[in-house]
């Protein structure tokens, strides 16, 4: 049986501790270039997993070396900044159209984006607390993945919304930079750690 109170609870500590994290950035940066949905499904399947993983391995997943994991975390954001500065400008009508890219390579790119980003990330380890403190493995696997699913869908939302306003090309660098700083923040936390 699920209970509504700890869904609920878990929902609002993991929206919270998620909102300012960089899923939303991946998902606005996703979001901004490809079709919404197909961005929505491979990120949404990520987090599926990573609850499942958090559930069920409980406070193990605090266990792993944070050092390594932050390490990698910075090393993709860099190369995910690399990857937006250098890329030639492309015509936005052109990046805009969904047909140019297939389900599985759009959905498989957020899935593996997440899939690496968030592993051993705050909110996956708070679900892993979560899930041993309530002893309601299926509560707190439900609130944490509505919660990490609305966070993915604000981030996703908010890139075609704000593509229609300020230019691609703006918004691109804009990412690249805040990947460059995050990519730096983990790299200085793994080192310092």
């Amino acid at each position: 049986m699920i209970s509504l109170t700890v869904t609920a609870v878990v929902f609002g500590v993991v929206f919270l501790a998620e909102l300012p994290d960089k899923t939303a950035l991946a998902g606005l940066v996703l979001g901004t270039r490809y079709r919404a949905s197909y961005v929505f499904a491979g990120v949404a399947a990520a987090f599926a997993l990573h609850v499942a993983l958090a559930v069920a391995a409980g406070s193990v997943l605090t266990l792993l070396p944070q050092q390594l994991v932050q390490a990698l975390t910075g090393v993709l954001f860099l190369g995910g900044a690399a990857v937006l500065l250098l890329k030639k400008s492309e015509d936005e009508e052109e990046v805009r159209k969904p047909e140019d890219q297939s389900f599985w390579k759009v959905s498989g790119a957020g899935f593996m984006l997440i899939l690496v980003a968030e592993f051993g990330d705050l909110t996956q380890i708070m679900t892993a607390n979560l899930a041993a403190r309530y002893d309601d493995p299926l509560s707190v696997a439900l609130g944490a993945v509505l919660a990490l699913w609305a966070v993915a869908g604000i981030g996703i939302v908010g890139g075609k919304a704000l593509m229609k306003k300020v230019p691609l090309r703006l918004i691109t660098q804009i990412a690249a930079l805040v990947m460059l700083g995050l990519g730096v923040w983990s790299l200085w936390e793994a080192v310092t750690g």
